[in-house]
């Protein structure tokens, strides 16, 4: 199939796209950060210089595509500034837009557009399917407008799936890539209370929930893409300074959290226990779904 994908050279795009050019697919891959070395002799693979937020010829390129997937967006783990918090907005709105306008009267098409968990906000103990309503914090404000443009080239043709990622596990990129690090150095501890419910997934489960979907025609609209056990904060931190022969250390209270990283401190609190009830429905099967299955398998990696 030809794959038309946004965010192509960040970290999950990157191995999005070695795995599914290994399924034999085409990849136009369509970003300002520059072709990712690895892929710059694969054939089947185009990088096409643009900025996504703005509309231009790239556009062009995107119907006639199978398959488009979007995975732009300016990364949360920073302090959130007024500029700050328009990229965030901006590079996941605006680009979904355009991408959207640029499906309108495509023929059969499979419109793959990210969101997050931040999509339901500070939930504490709830259970959150993907029938739960937003919430009303900043990124949860982000997620529903992202993910309300997305649904606007949703036809008869064109099947759109939104993929609401929990932290990606993976030793070379994503959360795991900080928190190993720091943790071997005796500054790994929870973060406030540690309560707060933490929706993740194994890198490996990811790609194979992308290629589950491709197949499966049933699984449309928001998507979990998270493991079914999901896990508090204090579990994380007590579970991989196990498994690091590390002691937990000092917690991150939340006041400092709130004060030294503003609006993505207070993000770091918020609790989501999100299930996968969609993909889990269709008869998809995590190779890694618990905490300590992934961590092993990651560690080892």
């Amino acid at each position: 199939m030809k794959i038309f994908m946004t965010g192509g050279s960040g970290f999950i795009g990157h191995h999005l796209a070695v795995a599914l050019l290994e399924d034999g697919h085409q990849i136009t891959a369509a970003g300002r950060s520059g072709k990712p070395t690895a892929l710059r002799q694969r054939r089947s693979f185009t990088f096409l210089p643009a900025d996504t937020t703005k509309p231009g010829n790239w556009q062009n390129r995107v119907a006639g595509h199978d398959i488009v997937i979007n995975l732009a967006g300016k990364s949360i783990f920073t302090y959130w500034t007024k500029k700050v918090k328009e990229q965030i907005y901006n590079s996941r709105v605006l680009t979904t837009r355009l991408l959207a306008a640029s499906l309108t009267g495509a023929g059969d098409t499979i419109f793959f557009s990210t969101s997050a968990p931040g999509y339901y906000g500070d939930r504490g103990e709830d259970v959150l399917t993907e029938d739960e309503p937003p919430g009303d914090d900043f990124l949860a404000s982000v997620c529903r407008d992202w993910e309300g443009e997305a649904l606007k080239a949703q036809t008869d043709r064109i099947r759109v799936v939104i993929t609401r990622f929990g932290i990606v596990f993976d030793r070379n990129g994503g959360a795991l890539a900080s928190m190993i690090p720091a943790f071997k150095l005796f500054l790994g501890g929870r973060l406030g209370s540690g309560r707060q419910w933490f929706p993740w997934i194994h890198l490996q489960d990811l790609i194979a929930a992308y290629r589950f979907a491709i197949k499966n025609t049933e699984i449309s609209g928001p998507a979990n893409w998270c493991a079914p056990l999901p896990v508090r904060n204090i579990e994380l931190t007590k579970t991989l300074a196990g498994k690091l022969n590390r002691p937990v250390m000092l917690p991150a209270p939340a006041f400092v959290l709130t004060t030294v990283l503003g609006g993505f401190g207070k993000a770091l609190l918020c609790s989501q226990r999100t299930q996968p009830a969609r993909l889990q429905k269709a008869g998809f099967h995590f190779m890694y779904g618990d905490l300590d299955s992934a961590l092993e398998q990651v560690l080892r990696g």
